[in-house]
């Protein structure tokens, strides 16, 4: 990157994850990939989330840093990342986890914290959410070609064409019961965990 455009909601310094003091010159010093990887599998484990869930996560965090015009830098991803992830288990996983779930996960964050990140996040992406089929297979298959590259194996399968209709008529309903939610002005610490039709998961923690 040879930027470090950032907003204030996804600066770690501004709003911790945890209680552990956030270093002066965290913005400095890139994570590594096993970092990064053991941040993700955390919440994914934990939340008992699919590898189909990832590609759609893809899809809202390469989609927020165009919209936004923002950058990932060290300040800021493990929230930018927490926040697709987040969005992306509503829309693609038939038990949805909530905000107050990933509190339990990440236990020094609170629900109001989440909750304000993922409005801002829905803000940011212009409501956008919708995920077509033709969308998703262009991510799945461009991670093939990457893990081919880098001789890695690839074991996820392409979608049936029942799940493909299916993710495009959630994500559709996702994105029309979020676009209601702000036109009706509710409180700033409004979430999708109020969306009609979306059950929430009877077991999170392993």
């Amino acid at each position: 990157r040879d930027s470090d455009r950032s907003l204030d909601i996804f600066d770690e310094k501004s709003h911790p994850l945890t209680r552990e003091e956030v270093p002066d010159d965290y913005y400095k010093h890139d994570p590594d990939h096993k970092h990064i990887y053991r941040f993700v599998r955390t919440l994914f484990s934990a939340a008992q989330l699919t590898a189909e869930c990832a590609i759609v996560t893809l899809v809202y965090l390469e989609r927020l840093l165009t919209y936004a015009e923002i950058d990932i830098c060290p300040s800021n991803w493990k929230r930018i990342v927490l926040g697709a992830i987040l969005l992306a288990s509503k829309v693609w996983d038939d038990q949805a986890v909530w905000n107050v779930d990933y509190c339990q996960i990440l236990k020094d964050i609170t629900v109001e914290d989440m909750n304000e990140m993922e409005r801002h996040f829905l803000e940011l992406l212009q409501f956008n959410i919708n995920v077509p089929a033709s969308v998703y297979a262009k991510y799945y298959f461009d991670l093939r070609s990457l893990a081919d590259d880098n001789n890695l194996s690839f074991l996820l399968e392409p979608l049936s064409k029942e799940r493909a209709q299916k993710l495009e008529a959630i994500s559709r309903l996702c994105e029309d019961k979020y676009k209601d939610l702000s036109k009706a002005a509710m409180r700033r610490s409004f979430s999708a965990d109020n969306l009609v039709g979306i059950r929430r998961s009877n077991a999170i923690l392993s």
